[in-house]
């Protein structure tokens, strides 16, 4: 599809919507707003404007006006993104809502809080602090990232095993779609089936249905225990083996069931400088569960240990304070990190299989290592099958070489992990980066019907054009 430039006119009305000082066109304060986390290098594209608004009336104005000269939008928050679902592919306006970060009310009588999209993540749970109740609903990057993009992202993280994804929190929303209407979805019911579920529909929509202005999140009482559990094991079989036994066997479910295969495992222990006895072990879990009475909590990571040790366990560390909470845990988030020593250049992954399928996934990445004579560790959330291999270019190949090798590889990767019951992406989405493998992945039949979707709510295709598919002309 052909868009529209902006052009001195068009920049004149968003001023008169927006005002002065919310409309970036300087090239230097505009690039930061032309990438996410994926490498700029090869996902980058300038837009032609940046819009800072603070209404939803103003963003409803501004696709309006979009709509009528056919520019493309592009919704934008911290940029913390590994798809590239951010990114102005098409160049146009990007609204970046980084001024609506207020909170709007804490209501503790239903537990719920209604926010704008700019909120920190992160401060959301410090606010929440004093008064026992949390957000369980956030991904593990909650010290960068918006609320609003965890929305558009169905974001995920460490405590999904349990607590499961943002959309389960989100009970409400206020959107502005692609033509420039206003609409609230949910609201404070805990049930609701009036109608199809739209508010489900945004969610998880990459920003390509709406631009939520306002969220009502639903929280829960914050537990007051927490026990982590460290198991190295002899080889990624046992290790995998076990955390269905916890579930099925021990009858609990933990807060948080993490898998490290012995690469991830090694260059981050390295780069910490940190002495556990890695050495010897072939993978890692890493346990955590919570509760409000410590001598349940504690009887449960026993039954996890015990069943930990009965499946060919080396060793279970117990972390029964913050201290050494943070010291196991800290092993986990710095992998990606690590990796970076070894190369800056990497294609993080985000393939979720059935859990019972992980250790069919290794050899295949074994194979494809060694064929591309490359890394790639394997780490994620064994809870939910939900893993991120990585690859990682091999400082000896020239760039060139390592965008060919990681093509190839990828497609041998998503070949292998649709094999064996699996999906492309479990909590960072599509976006641009993921895109032209969704034909490889999906039913031709289910496409179409997003494509439906996408026509129904976007008539003029301008809301992040370019992103999980493409529409047919």
């Amino acid at each position: 599809m052909k868009y529209n430039p902006v052009t001195e006119e068009i920049l004149t009305e968003l001023r008169e919507i927006v005002g002065g000082k919310n409309v970036m066109t300087d090239q230097e304060k505009i690039e930061a707003y032309s990438h996410d986390e994926t490498p700029a290098e090869q996902y980058a594209h300038m837009p032609e404007v940046v819009l800072t608004p603070n209404t939803a009336e103003e963003i409803a104005a501004v696709m309006k006006l979009a709509n009528r000269e056919l520019i493309p939008v592009t919704p934008s928050g911290a940029r913390s993104g590994l798809s590239g679902g951010a990114i102005p592919d098409h160049g146009g306006i990007v609204i970046s809502v980084e001024n609506m970060d207020k909170v709007i009310e804490i209501d503790y009588d239903n537990l719920m809080m209604v926010l704008e999209p700019g909120v920190i993540t992160n401060s959301v749970n410090e606010m929440l602090e004093e008064s026992g109740l949390f957000f369980a609903g956030y991904p593990m990057s909650v010290e960068t990232c918006f609320l609003g993009g965890n929305i558009a992202e169905n974001a995920g993280g460490g405590k999904a095993v349990k607590y499961g994804v943002t959309g389960r929190y989100v009970m409400g929303l206020e959107v502005v779609t692609p033509t420039g209407d206003i609409v609230q979805l949910g609201g404070k019911r805990v049930k609701d089936v009036t109608g199809y579920d739209l508010k489900q529909l945004i969610v998880g929509s990459e920003g390509t249905l709406g631009i939520v202005t306002k969220a009502i999140i639903k929280l829960l009482p914050k537990p007051t225990q927490r026990v982590g559990l460290l198991a190295l094991f002899k080889d990624e079989a046992a290790a995998i083996s076990t955390v269905p036994k916890i579930m099925t066997e021990g009858r609990i479910i933990p807060t948080s069931i993490e898998f490290m295969d012995k690469l991830s495992v090694k260059t981050s222990c390295e780069y910490l400088n940190e002495h556990l006895p890695y050495q010897d072990a072939g993978a890692m879990l890493l346990i955590e569960v919570d509760g409000n009475k410590e001598d349940v909590v504690n009887a449960d990571s026993e039954t996890i240990g015990e069943l930990c040790l009965d499946n060919d366990a080396i060793e279970v560390y117990v972390a029964d304070n913050h201290t050494t909470r943070e010291r196991i845990w800290s092993v986990r988030r710095n992998i990606a990190e690590a990796f970076k020593v070894v190369s800056p250049h990497q294609s993080l992954e985000d393939i979720v299989v059935p859990t019972a399928n992980i250790p069919k996934l290794m050899p295949y990445l074994d194979q494809i290592s060694e064929k591309h004579d490359i890394q790639i560790p394997c780490y994620g959330h064994a809870g939910d099958g939900n893993l991120h291999a990585t690859l990682v270019k091999n400082p000896d190949h020239s760039m060139e070489e390592w965008f060919e090798i990681e093509e190839k590889a990828l497609v041998e990767l998503y070949q292998a992990t649709k094999e064996l019951g699996g999906a492309l992406s479990g909590e960072h989405g599509i976006g641009s980066k993921r895109k032209k493998y969704m034909e490889m992945m999906l039913d031709p039949a289910e496409l179409n019907l997003m494509r439906g979707i996408k026509k129904a709510f976007d008539p003029n295709n301008i809301m992040n054009p370019g992103k999980i598919f493409d529409l047919e002309d």
